[in-house]
């Protein structure tokens, strides 16, 4: 077993790499502690009056912005070629002391790597008590005989998917979990040890999240997006010779874990979707305040930023060092003050902002597919409510409470299907229901579960705390 403490580096290129990790609980903690302190990366920042009185002038300012955008592309750079396999130890040595060189300042500037991705995902999985396993498995360099490797790359560079595997009793049902927009596999830290005792747990950053790899996103049309996500998690599931085994996506993770279900179904047995995106357009007249709110003149520019593929992430980015204060602000307040159920402890929070933060501020990539998947107002494109009919996988779908994703586009969809379909609603949760009400999450996914592992599936009710749409 190779140490905890070892930062992850270098990984053999054409094979997967493995590290195991065991839980060593400390006297009087609850759960298990891998890694390092939770402190020893955490990003302090200073408050505003740091900022030097001579960047109030405008043509300081500008000369600042000027600075930040050539620091920004340096960073790209230096991202893509961290990615890329050298060619010698001598010239990436080279390249990387010339880099130095030139732009001094450019970790404080944007403060995170893949390396950093890494270690704040061991520290914020230092809270789960069930060891595991990490690695980062081959998908290779593109879809086999299709032209378009990951994606329109020049070379065949092969690419990996960040991936952990929790123990489990033997049989265990294998459920693979995969995240939203804007999340990685961390997210779901509060469920891996509940969920691990009934199945054979597997999570995965997908492509262009997270600590996978990220490659320059050139997709260009809905289809070509799509075809990112399906065509690598489909690699992935090759190259872990899975087959048969439980699929959950959360948010835009369901959108894709159903758009996989509908090319693949053979390899999916259940289908759990949660706070599902995808199930609307905006042409739904239930929907009609987005198209009036287009018209306004707030409207018109927020929906001219989304057409743009203005993320989230670049904001975070251009901020340079002021990047994690956002971050903490936002986790303080969502999953805190503004909680729909249970509130992080300190602890929790500051792990998930450091984890957060990392996988926001990274090289741009599966980022990028927001205006090609959906519309303003994270409308699909192409609603699976069209592909209702063609479902062929039996499906659970989860909803919080208090989620701003519409359940009724869910219970439209399953008026047209032809495989067993069931809604459940999680109280005192919102958007992120696994979060908010981890034990309403893991009752639902038990229940939605229930025919692998129950004897007497049929004897199995709701649990009171739950609601069936």
């Amino acid at each position: 077993m190779c140490c905890p403490h070892h930062t992850i580096h270098n990984f053999a290129r054409g094979q997967n790499s493995r590290l195991r990790f065991e839980a060593h609980p400390r006297p009087g903690q609850k759960g298990a502690h891998i890694g390092g302190e939770a402190s020893s990366s955490s990003i302090n920042l200073s408050d505003a009056s740091v900022i030097p009185n001579h960047l109030r002038s405008f043509e300081k300012c500008m000369n600042l912005r000027r600075l930040s955008s050539r620091m920004a592309e340096e960073i790209s750079r230096s991202a893509a070629a961290e990615l890329r396999p050298s060619v010698s130890t001598s010239t990436a040595t080279a390249t990387k002391a010339k880099s130095k060189s030139l732009w001094p300042s450019l970790l404080r500037w944007i403060p995170t790597s893949t390396d950093h991705i890494i270690a704040a995902e061991k520290r914020l999985l230092s809270l789960v008590a069930t060891p595991y396993v990490q690695e980062r498995v081959n998908i290779g360099s593109g879809p086999p005989g299709s032209k378009v490797r990951w994606f329109r790359s020049a070379s065949n560079e092969e690419r990996f998917i960040n991936t952990v595997t929790f123990d489990s009793k033997e049989d265990s049902p294998t459920l693979v979990m995969v995240h939203g927009y804007g999340a990685s596999q961390g997210f779901f830290f509060r469920n891996f040890d509940a969920l691990a005792s009934r199945f054979r747990v597997i999570a995965i950053d997908q492509l262009g999240w997270g600590g996978s790899s990220r490659p320059d996103f050139t997709c260009k049309s809905t289809e070509e997006t799509e075809a990112w996500f399906i065509d690598s998690l489909e690699e992935w599931r090759k190259a872990k010779n899975l087959s048969n085994f439980i699929l959950l996506g959360h948010s835009f993770g369901g959108y894709v874990a159903a758009k996989y279900a509908l090319k693949h179904p053979e390899h999916v047995k259940h289908l759990v979707l949660v706070g599902s995106a995808g199930f609307s357009s905006a042409e739904d007249a239930r929907n009609e305040w987005i198209m009036q709110f287009k018209t306004t003149w707030k409207g018109a520019i927020i929906n001219h930023l989304w057409e743009s593929n203005f993320t989230p992430q670049k904001l975070i980015r251009g901020l340079g060092p002021w990047g994690p204060k956002i971050v903490r602000g936002y986790t303080n307040t969502r999953f805190g003050a503004r909680a729909a159920g249970t509130t992080l402890n300190e602890h929790e929070s500051q792990l998930l902002t450091d984890y957060v933060y990392h996988t926001l501020a990274a090289k741009a990539s599966g980022e990028l597919c927001l205006k090609y998947i959906f519309s303003f107002g994270a409308f699909a494109r192409k609603p699976l409510l069209q592909s209702a009919s063609e479902w062929k996988v039996p499906t659970t779908f989860l909803y919080g409470y208090q989620d701003w994703m519409n359940y009724q586009g869910a219970q439209e969809a399953r008026k047209d299907m032809k495989v067993p379909c069931e809604i459940i609603r999680v109280p005192e949760a919102g958007h992120f229901v696994f979060i908010d009400n981890p034990e309403g999450f893991h009752s639902a996914v038990m229940y939605a579960c229930r025919r692998f592992l129950s004897p007497n599936p049929d004897n199995e009710s709701l649990p009171e705390s739950l609601t069936a749409a």
